[in-house]
C-alpha cells in the first residue's frame, strides 16, 4: 500500500466512528480521512441492531438520569432527529409510544413526584393511570381482560422518536459524508493493531498496511483502552465487560415500556421494547452478566480482556465494595442465573411479569445472539466503577480515545461534535459552528467557548 499522510484516522466503524467521520466531513475543511473496520461491515459489533436495545436515550424514561442529566441527554439525544430530518431517507429513526411504568404504591408516589420534577424539561410527557395505559398498552395493564392486581401509573408519550437501528444510521453517516469535498477512505477487515508517535504524524499499523495520520482517533470500544495503554495513556483505567442478554416473547407491547430503576444498581432496568429487526415479537432485557472477553458473539478477546482489566489490588477492592452490597450481590447473581438452560426461563419470568403480568412461561424464548457487550470503566485512582462514557484526551498529543457504552450511540453526533472541536483545534481546521449548531441545535450551542 502506497503510504499517505491523512489529516485524521478513525479507528472503529461503529456508530460513533462514522457520526465523527460525517460531522468532519460536512461542518470541517478537512482534507482526508481514513476509518478503519476490523470487520467485513460498518457496525458489526455493538452498534449492530441486534446486539442493543434500538433506543433513542431522551432522559425522559430513563430513571437513574437526574434532571440535569436528562435535560442534557434530551439536547444531546436530538441532534439525530434534526439529522433525520435532513437525509433523504430516514430509515433508521422511529416512533413508537414509550412510558416509565411504577407497580405498587411506593413505585407510583415516585413516579409522581418524578413526572412533576421533569414536567418542564419534557412538556410532552403526561401522567398516565391504568385506564390510560390499558389503551396504550392492554397488555400491560389488564390480565385476562381484567384489571391488574396491583396499582400502576406511567409517564409516557404517543408521537416521540423513540427507537433507532444505530448500524443504518451509522451507514447513512458514511453516506452523507461522501456527499462533500473531502476524501473520504473506508477501509474494512483492516484491524488496527498498534499505534506510533513520530515527529509530526502517527502510523498505524494492520495487517493490510501502515497508515499514516496527522490526528487518530480511536473509537473502538473496550479495545481503545489498549491501544491507549500501547503509548502510555489510561494506565489508570481498567475494562469491566458488562453482556446484555434478551428474551423474545410474541408482539405483546406496542412501545417501549421501561421500569423504574434501583438507585443501588449501576445497571439498566428492564424493560420490553419492540424490535425493529423481528417485528412479530417484544423484545425483553436486558440481563447484566460480566463476561471475560472484550466482545459477546465474536471469537477470542479473551486474552484482550485480562490485558485491559489489569487486575491488582485496586481492581480488586472495586469487585469486593460491589459484591459486600447485598442488593448488587443478589441482582449479579441472580442475572448470572438468567443465563442457565433449563432454569433462565423460569427466573426471567417473574421478572418479565413486572410489565406483562399475564406472560406465560411458553412465551418466552432466549434471544440467541442478541445482545452486546459494554466496556464499564474502572478509575483505579478513585476506586470506583466510572458509569457512562469515557475519553481518554492526552495534553499535547493529536490523539482522542472513546471508550462509549450507553448512552454513547444516542449522543453520538455530540460526541462527534466535540471531537471535531478538538480536532479543529490540533490541525488548525476551519470550524463551520454555525451552520453546524443551525442544524443539528436548533441554533443554540451545547458549548460556551
Amino acid at each position: 500500500m502506497k503510504k499517505r499522510v491523512f489529516d485524521v484516522v478513525i479507528v472503529g466503524g461503529g456508530i460513533s466512528g462514522c457520526a465523527l467521520t460525517y460531522t468532519l466531513a460536512r461542518y470541517t475543511n478537512i482534507k482526508s480521512i481514513a476509518l478503519l473496520e476490523k470487520y467485513d461491515n460498518l457496525a458489526a459489533v455493538n452498534s449492530n441492531a441486534r446486539s442493543n436495545s434500538q433506543t433513542l436515550h431522551c432522559g425522559d424514561i430513563e430513571t437513574n438520569y437526574s434532571l440535569a442529566k436528562a435535560g442534557q441527554v434530551k439536547r444531546q439525544a436530538n441532534m439525530l432527529v434534526h439529522y433525520a430530518k435532513q437525509v433523504e431517507k430516514n430509515d433508521f429513526l422511529f416512533k413508537f409510544p414509550k412510558m416509565i411504568l411504577a407497580v405498587g404504591d411506593k413505585e407510583c408516589e415516585t413516579l409522581a413526584k418524578r413526572h412533576e420534577e421533569f414536567a418542564e424539561t419534557f412538556p410532552y410527557m403526561e401522567l398516565w393511570d391504568a385506564a390510560k395505559i390499558a389503551e396504550v398498552e392492554p397488555h400491560v395493564a389488564l390480565v385476562s381482560g381484567q384489571p391488574r392486581p396491583e396499582k400502576i401509573l406511567a409517564s409516557g408519550c404517543t408521537d416521540e422518536y423513540s427507537a433507532v437501528n444505530y448500524g443504518l444510521i451509522a451507514k447513512s453517516f458514511i453516506a452523507s459524508a461522501r456527499k462533500h469535498s473531502a476524501d473520504i477512505a473506508i477501509h474494512l477487515s483492516t484491524q488496527a493493531q498498534k499505534i506510533q508517535k513520530f515527529d509530526d504524524h502517527y502510523e498505524i499499523t494492520t495487517p493490510q498496511g501502515t497508515f499514516m495520520s496527522r490526528y487518530v482517533v480511536v473509537s473502538a470500544g473496550a479495545h481503545s483502552l489498549l491501544l491507549a495503554n500501547q503509548l502510555g495513556h489510561g494506565l489508570d483505567m481498567s475494562i469491566l465487560p458488562m453482556a446484555g442478554s434478551f428474551y423474545y416473547t410474541p408482539k405483546l407491547l406496542n412501545g417501549k415500556v421501561y421500569t423504574i430503576q434501583n438507585d443501588k444498581l449501576p445497571f439498566a432496568a428492564l424493560h420490553g421494547d419492540p424490535d425493529l429487526i423481528e417485528p412479530n415479537k417484544t423484545r425483553f432485557g436486558p440481563t447484566a452478566l460480566m463476561l471475560p472477553k472484550l466482545e459477546r458473539y465474536t471469537g477470542g478477546t479473551y486474552w484482550e480482556f485480562w490485558k485491559s482489566l489489569k487486575l491488582d489490588f485496586k481492581v480488586t477492592k472495586v469487585f469486593w465494595d460491589l459484591m459486600k452490597d447485598s442488593d448488587i450481590r443478589n441482582y449479579i447473581f441472580r442475572n448470572f442465573a438468567f443465563e442457565i438452560p433449563g432454569i433462565r426461563k423460569r427466573l426471567f419470568l417473574k421478572d418479565a411479569r413486572k410489565i406483562l403480568p399475564g406472560l406465560q412461561l411458553d412465551d418466552l424464548q432466549f434471544a440467541e445472539g442478541v445482545g452486546g457487550l459494554r466496556p464499564q470503566v474502572i478509575d483505579k485512582t478513585s476506586m470506583q466503577l466510572k458509569l457512562g462514557e469515557a475519553s481518554i484526551t492526552p495534553v499535547g498529543e493529536n490523539l482522542i480515545f472513546n471508550m462509549t457504552p450507553s448512552p454513547g450511540a444516542t449522543t453520538c453526533l455530540y460526541n462527534a461534535y466535540r471531537d471535531t472541536r478538538r480536532i479543529c483545534q490540533g490541525l488548525g481546521l476551519e470550524l463551520k459552528r454555525e451552520q453546524l449548531v443551525n442544524e443539528l441545535l436548533e441554533g443554540h450551542d451545547l458549548f460556551t467557548d
